[in-house]
Order: structure tokens, then sequence, then C-alpha cells
């Protein structure tokens, strides 16, 4: 009995001592997360361009899922155990995370579509809206993959394809040289071209550059190019994910030449015009071309930004780096704080034998990937980097650059080369002459992509329907069920409902079989050895073979499980079930309501900073007890805290809030504050306590309940355990049981 009880207590304090541990762990990456949040929202960075997800929170589970498949860095994190988005500028909209996400929580779309003037018009097929036969493919859409480019460009090929066939369209060409105009040929364009081909239609496909390549052509040297898995016409899929600049260059070159496609290179794009009889005049500085269907695959840079400054026409300015290898012994400067601006400056000090500086105008970089970000810093720490921040191109020379600071002094430093990478010019100017809309009064509204509920009330239906099904069957055998288990061999169907034979035995097998099926969707979520399917189908076959399982195990122990390994792995599969319904619909709750709490303090801190920027001048002091007594004591309560700590403050135990509101007050009435500006920072002050106490709180409830997973995995490693006993002890029983009935 001491030895139990010693063993017993060490093993306790242990579980005890490591769930202090990684509990303390969590909260430390949970503050972390929120602070790049803060950052992220005061640079501007939380903001998406183009693409970006959105959480449902009464469905999200905490599985991080999402996190693990997102190729970039940064974009969502863990908050309180569900998924929040963190840098949604840096969102490419692979819809990676939406895929992965086991319960359907994530969905992707575009940003502000009500308001942007900036996403064209489009009608089905990528038709132009109020321009029948003028369709739009990849990146001038607003969707910026190479694997949507692709799709685009083969949709409106089909589509055009279509209808050449028809007799109305063949009618409507009539006096038009081609069927399609395809401008631009990067992935989009080329795809279009390729789909074209495959069709023997009357195309041809015109770009700007020497070569087919599109916006990934003026991509660095070596430049890693991510794709998922593309299926291009006439060549069939990829066979990588991902590939270097060069690769997919020289592939699209390989297909221009072995398909022989039509492509008029080096011709600039300067318009086009409706034609009285049907079809598009589309115009080049190399001539015109006729056709009925004209699919416009340009890209959203269009021209250079031009900082208008003294010397920009110096041969040494360039507006972008192909090839950083061949600048060595270089003073160079980088203009920009974008991602192709930092890796510029990186791809140049990578030799060590450069002299490199990168100016910005703002105070800090907010748009650039975490690991290239991660990267500038280490180079500026290490001096291998000269990084001036809010600074401005004032003048450019032959041997030097004149840089200006914000408070208008300026600054001279030796140069070779300057690279200004500060955007480019949407041709969106051009589109519209062309016919395309940008109005976002002509747009169908989007489905507003609010919160789903967490889908409760079919998964109680399906398992009602399938308990039912269950109960009937227990119900038309009742006349074996009810009997008590001694009495049960002499009934005529014994031999069929007993757990060795007949039916009895088949749901026995059936619920195993159930259960191997059910941990399939481990290996479907870890993605290394299985990836077929939709992970959101896997959970929805996860949940109902468990139950499933449940059933069939209950009518194979003939309806009451005995203390057998079978009758235990009855019980622990039950407690598998409770633990799964528990972490599937329960348990998103509690985080949700902690997020709810966070937005809200993040909303009030945001009010008292506002309100201390207001005091600064007039109440300077006030002004610091605002900005740091209030958020040193908001800070301690929500995160430097125990556990006990905090319950004291809960019920009542605010010495620390009332002192500082004291002081508050005497500060406001010695600096003659206003009696509406001390009550306002007052009820905030006490709504931020308030919001971070019970955040914390929640944080705690949920770290309690996120025990389920821990129950649910090693309940199901019990499971199978008990299973294999349970059928070893059954398969030797049977055989001497068999062996028996011989002799």
């Amino acid at each position: 009995m001491s030895w139990a009880l010693l063993v017993g207590l060490t093993a306790a304090l242990g579980i005890a001592l490591l769930s202090l541990v990684l509990k303390r762990r969590g909260v430390l990456e949970l503050q972390r997360t929120l602070s790049e949040r803060r950052t992220a929202e005061r640079t501007g960075a939380a903001k998406a361009q183009l693409q970006y997800p959105i959480v449902d929170l009464t469905r999200c589970l905490g599985c991080g899922a999402c996190v693990r498949a997102c190729p970039e860095e940064g974009v969502l994190a863990l908050v309180h155990g569900q998924a929040a988005v963190v840098r949604g500028a840096h969102c490419v909209g692979t819809a990676a995370c939406a895929r992965e996400c086991p319960t359907g929580a994530i969905a992707i779309t575009l940003a502000d579509l009500a308001e942007r003037r900036d996403v064209p018009v489009l009608e089905e097929h990528l038709e132009a809206h109020g321009t029948p036969g003028l369709f739009l493919a990849g990146e001038v859409t607003a969707h910026a993959l190479v694997k949507t480019a692709v799709d685009h460009g083969t949709l409106v090929a089909a589509e055009v394809a279509r209808r050449v066939a028809s007799a109305s369209a063949s009618e409507a060409a009539e006096g038009c040289d081609l069927d399609l105009v395809i401008v631009g040929a990067g992935p989009a364009g080329l795809a279009a071209a390729l789909e074209a081909k495959r069709h023997n239609l009357r195309f041809v496909l015109l770009d700007q550059e020497q070569e087919a390549g599109g916006t990934v052509a003026r991509y660095p040297r070596r430049k890693l190019v991510l794709t998922q898995p593309i299926d291009l016409p006439l060549h069939g899929r990829l066979p990588k994910r991902s590939y270097a600049k060069e690769e997919l260059i020289a592939l699209w070159h390989r297909l221009v030449d072995e398909h022989e496609l039509p492509l008029a290179s080096s011709t600039t794009f300067e318009g086009l015009d409706r034609l009285e009889g049907g079809g598009f005049s589309v115009r080049t500085d190399r001539g015109v071309y006729e056709a009925t269907h004209v699919c416009l695959a340009l890209g959203r840079r269009g021209v250079p930004n031009r900082l208008d400054v003294p010397g920009e026409d110096l041969p040494k300015v360039s507006y972008s780096l192909l090839d950083a290898d061949s600048f060595v012994d270089r003073r160079v400067l980088v203009v920009g704080g974008g991602d192709s601006a930092v890796e510029a400056a990186l791809g140049l000090i990578a030799g060590g034998q450069n002299e490199v500086t990168l100016s910005y105008r703002k105070g800090a970089l907010f748009r650039v990937k975490p690991k290239n970000e991660q990267r500038l810093e280490e180079a500026r720490l290490d001096g291998r980097l000269r990084v001036e921040f809010e600074t401005e191109v004032a003048a450019i020379e032959n041997d030097r650059v004149r840089l200006r600071r914000h408070d208008g002094s300026q600054f001279d430093l030796p140069n070779d080369d300057v690279f200004i990478m500060a955007g480019g010019k949407p041709p969106f100017p051009l589109l519209e002459a062309s016919g395309v809309c940008f109005d976002p009064n002509l747009r169908p509204k989007a489905p507003e992509l609010g919160e789903q509920g967490s889908g409760l009330v079919r998964a109680l239906a399906v398992g009602f329907a399938l308990s039912l099904g269950a109960l009937l069957f227990a119900l038309f055998h009742l006349d074996y069920y009810g009997l008590p288990t001694p009495e049960r061999p002499t009934h005529p169907k014994h031999d069929v409902l007993r757990p060795g034979l007949g039916v009895g035995l088949a749901l026995g097998i059936g619920a195993t079989l159930l259960i191997g099926a059910n941990l399939l969707y481990l290996l479907r979520r870890q993605g290394r050895w299985l990836r077929a399917g939709a992970l959101t189908h896997w959970m929805t076959a996860h949940v109902a073979t468990g139950i499933l399982a449940f059933l069939a195990a209950l009518l194979h122990a003939g309806m009451g499980p005995r203390d057998t390994v079978g009758g235990q792995a009855f019980w622990v599969l039950g407690g598998l079930v409770a633990t799964g319904v528990l972490g599937r619909y329960l348990y998103a709750y509690v985080p949700r309501a902690a997020n709810g709490r966070e937005l809200e303090l993040a909303e009030v801190k945001g009010r008292l900073a506002n309100l201390a920027d207001g005091f600064e001048r007039v109440q300077p002091t006030i002004a610091a007890l605002v900005r740091e007594q209030i958020g040193t004591l908001i800070e301690h309560r929500q995160w430097k805290t125990s556990l006990p700590a905090r319950l004291m403050a809960l019920v009542g135990a605010q010495r620390d809030l009332s002192r500082l509101l004291v002081r508050l007050r005497a500060e406001g009435a010695r600096s003659g504050l206003a009696a509406a500006q001390l009550f306002e920072v007052e009820a905030l002050t006490l709504r931020a306590h308030r919001a971070a106490l019970v955040a914390a709180h929640l944080e705690d409830l949920r770290g309690l309940l996120a025990s389920w997973r821990w129950l649910h995995r090693w309940g199901a490693l019990l499971v199978v355990l008990l299973i294999v006993l349970h059928v070893v002890y059954a398969l030797a029983y049977g055989a001497h049981f068999f062996q028996e009935n011989l002799t």
C-alpha cells in the first residue's frame, strides 16, 4: 500500500508539473501571437490585399491543421486555441487552409469587394460585364496564384471553343481572321493558348516581352515559385509542387516550341475596339488583329512607379533585379519596402562583396513575408545590410545618392547602382478604355461569410438516426436480448446473436473494422502518407464510424457488456466517443468567448491610447499614467499573475486597480482634467481590467477543456490495445473450444 501511495503521489505531482510547464509555455506563445497581431494591425499588415481567410469560430476546433498547411508563415496562428488571421497581407490565396480544415471552418474570399475599384466586374466564364466576347484571366482578375491563372486560361479558351463551334457564333464571327486573341504570355495566357491549340482555334498570343513568362519572368534568379498541383492543356499534370523560376520558364518555352504556339513577342497591347459586324479590333504597336473573342491575361503591376527625382534617368537606375550575382564590389541602394525590395537587397549581399542600403519611406515593414523580415533583421544586426527607415530619395547623382529624412535633414551615400522597387501603376485605365468595368455597384453582391454554427443539429440528427436503427434492431430481438445472460444459450436465436457466431460475430468484426477506418483520419490529418480526399469529408467519416463502431460493439456484446477485456474495450470506446463529442461540438464555445474578450480588450486599449495621445500636450502626467500604469496593470492581470491570484481578483480583491483609480482622480483634479474626461478614462480602465481578467480566466478554462485531446488520443490507443487482447483471447478460446468439441 505504501509503495502504491508513493508511486501514485509521484506520478500525480509529475503530471501536475508537466501540465503547468506546458500551460506556461502555451501562455507565452499566446502572448507572442497577440503581440504580433497588434503589430500587424498597427502597421497595416493585418489587412489583406486581395484574398484572405475568414474563420468561423463556431466550427474551429483549434487543431492547427490550417496553420501547418499555409505556405506563407504568419498568416494564421492559434489564439486562445482557435485559428485567427494575424497577417492577412501575406495571404496569397492558395486556400490550403480551407482544404485542410476538418470542420469546414475556413473560407477564402476577396477583400472589401463591395468598395474596391481595382477588381473587374466579371460574369460567368470570366467574361467582362457589358462586353460580350471579352474575357479576363489570371492576375488581372485579382487572383495571384499560378494554378488559378492556369485554370482561368483553360476555362476561357474552352468557352471560346464552345461558342465558335455553335452555328450562331460562326455567323457572328464572319469576316474575322481569328477566333481568339490572347494578350499576355504568362501562366494564364499560355494555358489559354494551349487549350485553344487543343480545340484547333484560330488564335494568336501577344506579349510585350521578348519571351514568354509574364510576371514570373521578372522574378529574381533562382526564386522559388510555389504552386499547387497544376494540369496544363496538351501537357498534363506538372510532376512537382514547387519550381525555381528558371525551371518554370524553361518549361513554358519548351511548350511554346513543341506545340508551335503563334507567339507574337515584343508586341505592346494598346487597346481594342468593337467591330460593327461583331468581334474586336485589337490595336498593338505592331499592327491590328481582328478576332471574335479576346482574352486579356495581363498582370496588375503595369508600368513601374517612378520617384520623379533628379537623376532618375541615369543609366545606373533600374526597376527590377534579375541576377544579383552579376553585381560585385558595388555600392547599391534599393528603394522600397515590399518583398521584391527586401529580396533584392538580401540577394545583393549574399556574396558579401557589395555595400547595400535599403531605403523605405515608412518606419517599419508591414507587407513583407516573415522569413524575409527575419533575414533582413539578421543582416541588419550583422552589419551586412544598412537599413534607412523614414527616408526618401531626394536626388540621384553619378557617384552618390541623396536621401532625405522625415525631419527634413539630408545626407549623401556613395553609390554605383540604384534599384527602385516601389510597385507599379496597374493598367486599369487601358482596361477600362477596352470595355472592362470596375464599378463595384455593378458587381454581384458576394454572399456574406458569417458563422454557420457548429453543425450540432445535423450531427444530432445523424446520431439519432443511427441510434434509432440500433434500438429498433434490439427491440426486434427483444425476446433474446431481454433474457438474463445465463438463460440465453437455450434460446433459438443464441447461435445467431451470440458474440462468437453469426450476426453477433459479424457485428464484432464490423466494429473492429470501423475503428480501423476511424483511425485512418489521423493519417489523413498528418498529410504525410495519406492525402486523398478533402479533410472535411474525413472528419465526417471519423464521427460517423466512431458512433457506428460503438453501436455495433454494443450489439456485439448482446446489449450487456461484461467485466472482460471486450467489455472494458467497449466502455473505453464509449469514453472515446464522449470526448470526441466534447471536442467537436462543445470545445469551440469557450475559445470563441475568449477571442471575443480579446477583441474587446484590443478595442478598449486602442481607445485608451487615443486618450493618452490627446492628453500628451496638456496633461503629460495623466497621459503617462494612462499609457504606462494602466497598460502595465492590464498586462499583469492578463499574463503575469497565477490562477489563484486571478481567482482572488475575480471575487473582489482589486486593490491595485483601486489604488490606481485613486491616483488617477488625484492627478486629474490637480491638472484640471474635465469630469467627463476623467469619467471616460475610469470607465475604460475598469472595462479593460475586467476584459483582461475574463480573457485570462477563459484561457484557464480553455486549457482545462483542452485535456479532451489527450484523453481522446490516449483513449484511442487504449481501445486498440484492448481490442487486440480481446481478439487474441477470443481466437485462443475459440480454438480451445473447437478442439474440445472434436475430442
